[in-house]
């Protein structure tokens, strides 16, 4: 079982907008021990991509954060690259969406969704 975030110095946040987005698609779900996970892979148009979805797994290399009364959980590789990120959702004209303030990031793309440090 991973641990806490307490035991790490990589550190990734959760505004209360994007807690409260999680709270209702958990509810939806109606699966009540869901977790964000935050992610990073290859591609993008800028060389990273993040992902988020929800899980009800953790593994032995995820760490698992809790923040506005919700877990999330991140594989130790995409730790590194997310440390000292912040999880929001925003909710404009155009749409509303998860969004990850990254300041790790040297470029982003003009979606928002790829980066590279």
């Amino acid at each position: 079982m991973a641990e806490t975030e307490h035991n790490y110095a990589a550190r990734v946040s959760v505004t209360e907008s994007a807690a409260e987005r999680v709270q209702t698609l958990i509810r939806m779900e109606g699966k009540p021990n869901m977790m964000l996970r935050v992610g990073v892979s290859g591609g993008g148009c800028s060389g990273f991509q993040y992902g988020i979805s929800l899980d009800d797994t953790i593994g032995d290399e995820d760490r698992v954060f809790e923040e506005f009364g919700i877990r999330m959980v991140i594989d130790q590789t995409s730790l590194d690259m997310l440390d000292g990120s912040v999880v929001d959702f925003v909710e404009d004209l155009v749409g509303s969406s998860f969004q990850i303030r990254n300041p790790n990031a040297s470029s982003t793309c003009g979606c928002g969704s790829s980066f590279s440090v």
